[in-house]
C-alpha cells in the first residue's frame, strides 16, 4: 500500500458523498407515505389524520427504541458491515409497504393470490369499513417497524464513518454535507413519488424508492476500508484525518481499544445534553417532514401534485443548511474557539429562526407561500442544528462510543416525534370536527397554529438545557 505521495488525496469526500447519498435515499423511503396517504391510500382504506396520526406516531415510536440498539449494534459491527445491514433492513421494510394492499385483501375477503389492482377491487366490496382501516393501519405499522429498524442505524453509522474520515474541526462541515441529503430525499420525493404512483399505483412508489437501497449497498461493499487500511488515501491525508489521534490517547499497536459499557454512557452529563437537544429538536423536523403535504392539502386543498412544487420549493429553501457546518469552522479558525464554544454559538444562531414558524399560520391567510417559505427557512435550521449537534458527539466522546450515544440521543428524538406526531393527529381531526377556536383561527387551521407555536421555541429551549449540562467543553477520556 503506496502512502508516500507528498500531496494529500481527498478520499474523504468520497465517504462523505456515500454518506450524502444514504442519507437521500433514507428520506426519499420515509415519505413515500406521507406523500401517498392522502391521494392515493385512504381513499382505499378509509384513513382519518388520526389513522395517519397512528402510523407516524408508531414509526417514531419504533425508531426510538431501534435507535437505542442500533448505534450499540454500529459501534460492534462496525462502520461497513453495520451501514449493509441497516440499509439493506430499511430497503427490505419500504418495499413491504407496497404489500400492505395484498395482505388486507387476503386477511378481510380472503382473496390472496392478487396483484394490486385485484386487491383494491376486493378491499372495495368489503362492507365492514372499520376491519379494513384496522387491518390496514396494522399492517402498515408493522411495515413501518422494518423501515424502522433499518433507518435507525443510518445516522450513527453516518457519525461514526465521518468520526474515521475526518479531524475535529472538519466534522460538523462534512456532517452538514451529508446531512443535507435529508433535504435533497425530501427535495426530490414530491417531484416523483406522487407521479410515479398516479402513473403505476401508490405500491410501485414504494417499490422503485426502496430498491435504491439496494443499489448503494452494491457501492459501499467497494468503496468503505477504514482510512489507515485503504489504499486510496495516501499518507498526507491520513495523517490529517488522524490529527486529533493525540487528544484522544490513540492506543498503541496491538493495544486493545477502551470500550464505554452501555450502562456507562448515562453517567456523563455530555450523554444526557446531547439526548436533550435531539428531544427538543427532532420531532419539529420529523412533523415538517411528515405533515407538510398534509398540512397543504386540509388548509389550502391542494392534491399531492399540486403541492409538488411547493414543496419542492420548501424543501429546496433548506439547502441552506450547509452553512451550518460552514459557521462553526469559521469560529474555530478565525475566532479561536474550541469546536465545542463554536458549535454552540453557530447553535444559537440557528435556534431563533424557527421563531418565524410563529408567523406561518397567520400571515398564511396572504398566500400559502408565506408558510411554505417559512417551513422551509424552519427546516433549514433544523438541519443546521442537527449537523452540529451530531458533531458535538464526536468533539466529545472516543470514537469507540461514537454509535452509541448517537444511538441514545436518536432515541430521545424518536420519542419526541412520537409525541408530536401522535398529538397532531388527534388535535387536526379534533379541531376539524368540533371547529375549535384558538387564537382567532377556527377548525384545522387552529390546530396547526398550536403546534407551528411549540415548534417555533424548541430549539431556543433545547440550546439552554445543553448549556446547562455542559457550559464548557470538556471531552471523555477512557
Amino acid at each position: 500500500m503506496n502512502k508516500t505521495t507528498n500531496k494529500m488525496t481527498n478520499y474523504r469526500w468520497v465517504i462523505c458523498s456515500m454518506l450524502f447519498f444514504a442519507t437521500t435515499i433514507n428520506y426519499l423511503d420515509r415519505q413515500v407515505l406521507s406523500l401517498t396517504w392522502v391521494d392515493f391510500i385512504a381513499p382505499e382504506f378509509h384513513w382519518t389524520n388520526t389513522h395517519y396520526g397512528y402510523i407516524t406516531a408508531a414509526f417514531s415510536l419504533l425508531y426510538a427504541i431501534c435507535m437505542l440498539f442500533a448505534g450499540r449494534f454500529i459501534d460492534w459491527m462496525d462502520t461497513k458491515k453495520g451501514f449493509l445491514w441497516a440499509i439493506g433492513i430499511w430497503s427490505v421494510g419500504a418495499c413491504i409497504h407496497a404489500f400492505c394492499g395484498i395482505a388486507t385483501s387476503g386477511i378481510t375477503t380472503g382473496t390472496w393470490f392478487v396483484g394490486f389492482e385485484g386487491a383494491r377491487e376486493a378491499i372495495g366490496t368489503v362492507e365492514n369499513v372499520g376491519k379494513v382501516i384496522n387491518v390496514s393501519v396494522v399492517l402498515f405499522i408493522f411495515a413501518r417497524f422494518v423501515l424502522a429498524l433499518g433507518e435507525a442505524g443510518n445516522f450513527p453509522a453516518a457519525i461514526k464513518a465521518t468520526a474515521e474520515y475526518f479531524p475535529k474541526k472538519d466534522r460538523a462541515f462534512s456532517t452538514s454535507i451529508f446531512n443535507a441529503g435529508a433535504t435533497v430525499g425530501a427535495l426530490a420525493a414530491p417531484i416523483t413519488i406522487p407521479f410515479i404512483a398516479k402513473a403505476f399505483g401508490w405500491e410501485m412508489a414504494f417499490i422503485i424508492i426502496g430498491a435504491l437501497g439496494f443499489i448503494w449497498m452494491g457501492f459501499w461493499v467497494f468503496i468503505y476500508k477504514k482510512p489507515e487500511q485503504n489504499p486510496k488515501v495516501n499518507q498526507a491525508e491520513l495523517a490529517y484525518i488522524q490529527q486529533d489521534d493525540k487528544e484522544e490517547e490513540a492506543p498503541k499497536e496491538n493495544e486493545e481499544v477502551k470500550k464505554m459499557s452501555f450502562i456507562d454512557c448515562f453517567k456523563y452529563r455530555q450523554t444526557w445534553a446531547f439526548a436533550a437537544g435531539k428531544f427538543m429538536t427532532d420531532g419539529v423536523w420529523w412533523f415538517f417532514l411528515f405533515w407538510a403535504p398534509a398540512y397543504l392539502s386540509s388548509v389550502y386543498g391542494m392534491s399531492s401534485t399540486d403541492a409538488a412544487f411547493p414543496l419542492f420549493i420548501l424543501y429546496m429553501i433548506t439547502l441552506l443548511s450547509i452553512i451550518g457546518g460552514w459557521l462553526p469552522s469559521y469560529f474555530v479558525d478565525k475566532k479561536g474557539m474550541n469546536p465545542y464554544a463554536g458549535r454552540m454559538k453557530a447553535m444559537l444562531i440557528f435556534a431563533f429562526f424557527p421563531l418565524l414558524a410563529l408567523l406561518a399560520q397567520p400571515l398564511g391567510h396572504i398566500t400559502y407561500w408565506i408558510p411554505v417559505i417559512i417551513i422551509g427557512i424552519a427546516g433549514a435550521a433544523h438541519q443546521a442544528w442537527s449537523a452540529n449537534i451530531f458533531s458535538t458527539v464526536g468533539d466529545m466522546f472516543p470514537r469507540s462510543a461514537i454509535a452509541t450515544i448517537t444511538g441514545i440521543g436518536g432515541m430521545a428524538g424518536g420519542v419526541a416525534s412520537f409525541i408530536i406526531n401522535r398529538s397532531s393527529g388527534v388535535l387536526f381531526d379534533y379541531s376539524e370536527t368540533t371547529q375549535m377556536q384558538f387564537m382567532g383561527f377556527t377548525g384545522i387551521e387552529a390546530g396547526y397554529f398550536i403546534i407551528f407555536s411549540i415548534c417555533a421555541v424548541s430549539y431556543l429551549i433545547g440550546w439552554v438545557i445543553m448549556k446547562i449540562l455542559v457550559p464548557k467543553y470538556k471531552p471523555i477520556v477512557l
